[in-house]
């Protein structure tokens, strides 16, 4: 097991990488001093994970309340959330009882959530089990859950007690998903480690196979580069924002298709395709360095190109994000690989005539 740290002062905690963690209970019972807690899964985990994560709760005297929940970014959203309050309720949890997010983005996103406000907040815990969890979604405290017009638009900065991540959970991941993970690892390549990048050039084949070294490595990588920009900027007022590349786009790719289409990675895959083509046209990168990027995201079974949602819709959507400030959007952009910056300054010919020409070879 490998144990990295994110730093916030008193409000510091572990994120925890290895094989076999879900049987390692004491790593969350230690922090459940109430002994009691609920986990809240989806229908798809829960016949995968759920069973053996209680018996070893319950081994260790940890009471458990099970909370599943449908499977899907379509229920990111209040009613979904409501019914994790109605679990909670009836079954009288306190402030002293602690949610366990057992899956993926999505139930990490709405656990987080439901955490946060819950009695004004209560203890929480990330057992992320896909890969975009794992390196992501699981790590910083952001919770959130989506309304129609956008994507997280709805949520809290409200940090975990622990980060657990079981390698093993990756076995059971379909093909699909395990890509959708890899754009949020070729992300953190492009925006702040260009070593990275170069390794993952190289190691992308492997990475497709889940060969467990060079996986674990990847994760390592990842969770490293996202502890470290958490700590600087918790609240994403500065260079946390550099994590949201191609995610701009990407939202409005899942919000202009109903949240039911496009994966979050797939889109945010997509995203980074049209930022760094965004990038190219406005003179800040060469023409190798988009063949770099879209070669490598191909490599990794992502789209490199955008649905027609038209151009007006996706400047709708995107007027919707969360770093539109002053009715500008921002968008992140590359100066090179490895780094990325922000900037409201695009002109609008250049955004359209690369919306128009990625939606053109869909």
């Amino acid at each position: 097991m490998l144990t990295l740290k994110v730093e916030l002062g008193e409000r510091s905690y572990p994120i925890h990488i290895g094989a076999g963690l879900l049987a390692r209970a004491e790593l969350m019972a230690e922090r459940l001093p109430h002994g009691k807690a609920a986990v809240v899964t989806n229908t798809i985990v829960e016949p995968l994970y759920l069973m053996p994560l209680q018996r070893a709760l319950e081994a260790r005297g940890v009471t458990v309340v099970p909370i599943t929940l449908p499977d899907g970014e379509t229920h990111k959203n209040w009613e979904t959330l409501n019914r994790v309050f109605d679990a909670l309720l009836e079954h009288r949890c306190e402030r002293g009882t602690a949610l366990i997010a057992l899956g993926g983005g999505v139930i990490g996103d709405l656990a987080g959530f439901a955490a946060a406000i819950y009695q004004r907040g209560v203890p929480y815990i990330q057992v992320p089990t896909t890969l975009l969890a794992q390196v992501d979604s699981s790590v910083g405290g952001k919770t959130a859950i989506n309304h129609p017009l956008g994507k997280n638009m709805i949520g809290a900065f409200y940090q975990p007690l622990a980060v657990i991540s079981d390698t093993d959970t990756l076995a059971t991941l379909p093909a699909r998903e395990m890509a959708a993970g890899l754009a949020e690892v070729i992300k953190y390549g492009l925006i702040r480690d260009p070593g990275f990048f170069d390794w993952l050039e190289g190691n992308m084949a492997g990475l497709v196979k889940r060969e467990p070294g060079v996986l674990a490595h990847a994760i390592e990588r990842s969770c490293a580069n996202k502890a470290e920009v958490v700590a600087l900027d918790e609240r994403e007022t500065g260079p946390r924002a550099l994590l949201n590349f191609g995610h701009t786009f990407g939202h409005a790719i899942e919000a202009g298709t109903g949240y039911d289409r496009w994966l979050h990675g797939e889109a945010v895959g997509a995203g980074m395709a049209l930022a760094t083509r965004l990038s190219h046209r406005l003179g800040l990168i060469g023409r190798d360095e988009v063949e770099r990027v879209t070669t490598i995201l191909a490599a990794a079974g992502l789209p490199v190109t955008a649905p027609d949602l038209g151009l007006e819709r996706y400047l709708g959507l995107m007027g919707h994000d969360k770093k539109v400030e002053g009715g500008r959007i921002r968008f992140i952009l590359l100066k090179g690989i490895g780094e990325a910056f922000m900037t409201d300054q695009v002109p609008a010919k250049a955004l359209a005539d690369v919306l128009g020409a990625a939606r053109a070879h869909a």
